[in-house]
């Protein structure tokens, strides 16, 4: 399994550059009710920028399940392997 916190440093960054207002922490913890800007189409776009970003690709199944960004965090690491 790849680098959880390393994931997630790169997911944060990601968050930072499509939420150019949001300057609250990041987490594993961190959910779209946290982020004032994450709304449908915005979630979208989160999507598909970490999916590019970090190499993976998550079914709409498995996103659907992904309760916070710790969830989103620990599939990626398991696909990176």
């Amino acid at each position: 399994m790849s680098d959880p916190q390393a994931i997630l440093e790169q997911v944060t960054q990601i968050i930072r550059d499509l939420f150019d207002e949001y300057d609250g922490p990041v987490t594993m913890e961190t959910t779209a009710d946290d982020v004032a800007q994450w709304d449908s189409l915005s979630h979208v776009r989160l999507m598909v920028m970490i999916e590019m970003e970090l190499g993976v690709h998550f079914s709409t199944s498995e996103m659907q399940g992904f309760k916070n960004l710790g969830d989103l965090v620990n599939a990626a690491a398991k696909q990176k392997g």
